[in-house]
């Protein structure tokens, strides 16, 4: 078999038993030079079928289907032939739930099924969907994979349309260096970071200042993402409301459709909920996120950037870090994706690199408290 060049197009095969889906991902993924569809199937048996013909790089893959669910699928696929898999379910609470099983059992992403009604719906589908595809092949093994993980920071052209910066949600303000608002730890991630951040939080000890997360996820998927980590922690851990009052020992999860940020709020903060459109591609932002620590927290803060593609977060860690922030960015052995993190540390942005799994008793070893001490 002739080997893959990394500069090859990324062969994609989508799963979906609705024609119409089908028809909109195949226009989708046509609009990115970067990807190749090879084909459509109707159901797990036809993607079987095809793949004995051809293998994709990537599959995508929707979970309710005739004669197999995408999950067994999923399961099937995991254990005989490993492969970067990107996941599309409905806007459900047990689509959500079982979307959550996906990523448990190797799913690289989780998408909600596009709606493509408005040429801005189409666009943020296109850059979504196709954004979506290149990191899950970034996220698997092979010499191609690996030479595309050295690229992951680099952004590619997709859908038409200009790349916002958190300007458009949140005004730049003067740096606050020495000027410490109330104690907060902002977290970000994307590609694989629903495993990254529950293993931060995880580990966390109560005694800790409120957290607070932006991870890349759909709409109503990271209500049942937060339900499942509270199960998990100590600390508490819930979906972020417009005007919740950040609290010790608690971490909220940012909305899985708006900008989450945090403001003053006498010797606390106050989240707010923003519409608007994405910022370094996304909503919610990373960079929103961290901009509103630098400017209410100052030194206070404490940010972290784990695994994820793309640049989302970096430039607001550097503005948390010039803000007198201690900042941590996951190193690139321990990342699925060293696409933020390494922004980040290319612009000077972090304190300090760690592995994931020293990330936690970091964060305990600079604020924690008292008998604060990381789970074992």
């Amino acid at each position: 078999m002739q080997a893959r060049d990394r500069r090859d197009p990324v062969r994609v095969l989508v799963i979906d038993d609705s024609a119409s889906i089908r028809i909109a991902f195949k226009k989708l993924i046509a609009e990115d030079p970067g990807l190749e569809l090879i084909g459509t199937a109707t159901d797990p048996f036809q993607a079987a079928d095809m793949m004995r013909e051809r293998l994709p790089d990537v599959l995508l893959l929707d979970l309710q289907m005739p004669r197999m669910d995408g999950l067994t699928f999923l399961k099937k696929i995991m254990s005989q032939r490993p492969m970067p898999v990107v996941v599309i379910s409905s806007l459900t609470e047990s689509g959500s739930h079982t979307s959550l099983k996906a990523l448990e059992f190797g799913a690289a992403e989780v998408l909600a099924k596009p709606s493509i009604a408005t040429p801005e719906e189409r666009r943020e589908a296109a850059i979504r969907i196709c954004d979506a595809i290149h990191a899950a092949y970034q996220s698997g093994t092979g010499a191609a994979a690996r030479g595309a993980r050295r690229n992951a920071g680099r952004l590619r052209a997709l859908a038409p349309g200009e790349r916002l910066t958190a300007d458009v949600i949140l005004p730049p303000a003067p740096a606050r260096s020495g000027v410490a608002g109330p104690p907060v730890i902002a977290i970000g991630a994307s590609t694989g970071g629903t495993e990254a951040v529950r293993e931060v939080l995880e580990r966390l000890p109560l005694g800790l200042p409120p957290i607070a997360v932006v991870q890349h996820m759909p709409e109503h998927f990271t209500r049942a993402f937060a339900e499942r980590l509270n199960t998990l922690c100590r600390i508490s851990v819930k979906e972020a409301e417009d005007g919740d009052i950040l609290l010790p020992g608690q971490a909220v999860i940012a909305h899985g459709d708006r900008h989450l940020v945090l403001r003053p709020a006498g010797k606390a903060f106050r989240a707010e909920l923003r519409n608007g459109p994405c910022v370094a591609r996304h909503r919610p932002s990373v960079d929103v996120l961290f901009r509103s620590v630098a400017q209410g927290a100052g030194p206070s803060a404490l940010g972290v950037l784990l695994t994820g593609m793309g640049d989302d977060g970096a430039a607001g860690l550097a503005e948390m870090h010039a803000a007198g922030a201690w900042t941590i960015a996951q190193d690139e052995v321990s990342c699925v994706v060293y696409g933020m993190p390494r922004a980040a540390v290319e612009l000077g942005a972090a304190s300090e690199s760690l592995p994931l799994d020293r990330i936690a008793s970091e964060i305990v070893s600079r604020v924690g408290q008292g008998d604060a001490r990381v789970a074992s």
